[in-house]
């Protein structure tokens, strides 16, 4: 019971910290995941007060569970008319990101590891994804406009399946020891048909919510309702095959925006206009997701393993490049007509997190040659990253480094800053 007591004391201590650290980030731009991360990493790997296996079958499902209200809550900040400006760029942004970390991060780790070449690939599919669970809750407080925020968003999306499905192949290459077998065209059919269906998934989802909205209104204690009914859908992606992380975030754009679409068909068939979310109901979710969010990233750091300092330099070499190559591809990659305070967080804004973390244990799990030093990596990218973010974000909106993104992205807009 003493101990019970402890957790609870520390987890409001945690809530009332994290209005600080969001206070603190306002002031000064360093996002407050960060110390949160930091503090995880005190809990556990640091002083191993706390470890994974302490919240057992818990912790993966809370992670998910916080993972898809982010998502949720993101979307619903997101217009369509945002997106409709910039879903061309985030394609080609996200594909040509992901594919060059994959050869440049590959190679690197291929000539500083003995890990060989499929392995080495393996490690930058790993943390070949952006963290859309980082980044979601960063968006209303960095200093971008709504199309540079929406792509940033979507671009996490659109990656986190690109690496997943890139982790599975090359796990199997792995195992096969040659690529004979790989099927390039139906890795890509599979992407597709991920996106594709998962996006028609979340659209059709929310249009038929929105038209029960007001009647589910009436049940008592229904605020939560809308959340279950994400859980539903992302649940059915995830055993459909989909990505349901796609499908909760269009979930979400579709349900924040059913005001603005036009749907004559549906009315067609139906006795009632579709709803969108109240006020009351958005703050509802922005503020579980606040609460759910400080617990999460306290999580993450309690959940990384920094076991050798040699493999943690070889984690923050590949984050360096990562940063390093990003620029280019933002700088050749998006419109020309993109504002220079936009792309400069496009290029600094680059976590890796959850699916990172998630994926570096599943070599090492089915027992491939050199899984472990893949999961330490890994696990020193995301740290690294998360770090790194946290003070590019803070050098470009402090200090003189500002001036040097101006120069590289000379050739961009130089339209006046957002307000954050």
């Amino acid at each position: 019971m003493h101990d019970t007591a402890i957790v609870i004391a520390l987890v409001g201590i945690l809530i009332f910290a994290a209005h600080l650290f969001e206070a603190v980030f306002r002031q000064t731009r360093i996002p407050d995941v960060l110390p949160l991360v930091i503090i995880g990493l005190l809990l556990g790997p640091l002083f191993n007060i706390a470890t994974p296996t302490h919240f057992g079958a818990v912790g993966p499902v809370f992670t998910t569970i916080t993972f898809i209200l982010i998502l949720f809550d993101a979307g619903i900040g997101l217009s369509i008319s945002a997106l409709r400006k910039t879903y061309k760029v985030t394609f080609m942004l996200s594909t040509i990101s992901f594919v060059l970390t994959l050869i440049v991060v590959g190679a690197a780790g291929f000539f500083m590891t003995d890990l060989g070449i499929i392995r080495s690939l393996l490690l930058a599919s790993v943390v070949g994804a952006i963290s859309s669970a980082i980044i979601a809750p960063m968006l209303n407080k960095l200093k971008m406009h709504a199309e540079g925020k929406a792509v940033l968003l979507l671009e996490s999306s659109i990656s986190d399946v690109y690496c997943v499905l890139a982790t599975i192949s090359l796990i199997e290459i792995a195992k096969l020891g040659d690529m004979t077998e790989f099927d390039i065209g139906l890795t890509i059919g599979k992407v597709i048909a991920s996106f594709t269906l998962a996006i028609a998934l979340g659209m059709v989802s929310a249009a038929g919510w929105s038209v029960i909205l007001n009647k589910v209104r009436n049940l008592q204690n229904s605020t939560f309702t809308t959340a279950a009914f994400v859980f539903v859908v992302f649940g059915i992606a995830e055993w459909l095959g989909y990505s349901g992380a796609v499908a909760a975030l269009v979930f979400g754009i579709t349900l924040g925006n059913i005001g603005s679409v036009r749907l004559p068909r549906l009315r067609n068939f139906v006795y009632s206009d579709p709803s969108e979310l109240t006020i009351d109901e958005k703050a509802f979710f922005s503020e579980l997701v606040f609460i759910l969010k400080t617990l999460f990233f306290v999580y993450i750091g309690i959940s990384l393993r920094l076991a050798n300092w040699w493999l943690l330099l070889i984690g923050l070499i590949l984050t360096i490049i990562i940063y390093v190559i990003r620029m280019p591809i933002v700088r050749f990659t998006v419109a020309k007509s993109t504002p220079v305070s936009d792309a400069s967080m496009l290029s600094a804004v680059i976590p890796r997190g959850l699916a990172a973390a998630v994926l570096a244990s599943i070599p090492f799990q089915q027992g491939i040659s050199g899984g472990e030093t893949i999961q330490n990596i890994a696990y020193s990218v995301v740290l690294i990253s998360i770090a790194m973010t946290s003070l590019l974000v803070f050098l470009i909106d402090k200090t003189k480094m500002a001036a040097f993104y101006d120069w590289f992205f000379s050739n961009l807009n130089r339209q006046a800053d957002p307000d954050p």
